[in-house]
């Protein structure tokens, strides 16, 4: 019977074990350490929140390697289709506008300077332009929707009896080199 001792013994002391782990188990479940149900569930909801903010931060990163190269082609596109290689093509395009509105360009000053960006040449463009308002405005919308690009910088008005005169300042950039 020394045999159902021992066996006795051990199955004691691990039941005593066992009681001891459960008993530590309890109490760090109710203790302040753990925090109460709410907290928890509350913490969960908290970083939920921020795993949906941080999702929406890399949403737009999310096939950039197929993007980049569309970018570059319609860089590529933009800079063959809107920037003018001569200064008469932007001559033209004013000209052009002029008549068609019915305006008359009085004065107009070009000064071209180095450019930031490669290949490029800024033409800062210093024009006193009159007539009535109505084709003042499509001369403006005109210059908007002029394909080679423009930036409208400032646009001063004067009146006097008679038409209205714009003293307006604009910019383009024009292939360098050219």
């Amino acid at each position: 019977m020394p045999d159902l001792r021992n066996t006795r013994r051990k199955l004691k002391i691990a039941m005593g074990v066992l009681a001891g782990v459960s008993l530590a188990s309890v109490g760090l479940l109710v203790s302040p350490l753990v925090g109460s149900t709410a907290a928890r569930q509350q913490e969960l909801l908290q970083l939920r929140a921020a795993l949906t903010a941080k999702n929406r931060q890399v949403e737009p990163l999310r096939g950039l390697d197929k993007k980049i190269p569309l970018a570059t082609q319609q860089i590529d596109q933009f800079y063959k289709e809107r920037f003018s290689a001569h200064y008469s093509d932007v001559l033209e395009v004013l000209g052009n506008l002029s008549k068609e509105t019915g305006v008359k360009i009085d004065s107009a000053k070009y000064s071209p300077e180095e450019s930031q960006a490669v290949g490029l040449q800024r033409v800062e463009i210093e024009a006193s332009i009159q007539g009535d308002y109505q084709p003042l405005i499509k001369f403006l919308n005109g210059l908007e929707r002029s394909k080679i690009f423009f930036i409208v910088n400032s646009i001063g008005l004067a009146t006097q009896n008679g038409p209205i005169q714009l003293q307006i300042k604009l910019e383009t950039y024009q292939k360098a080199g050219s």
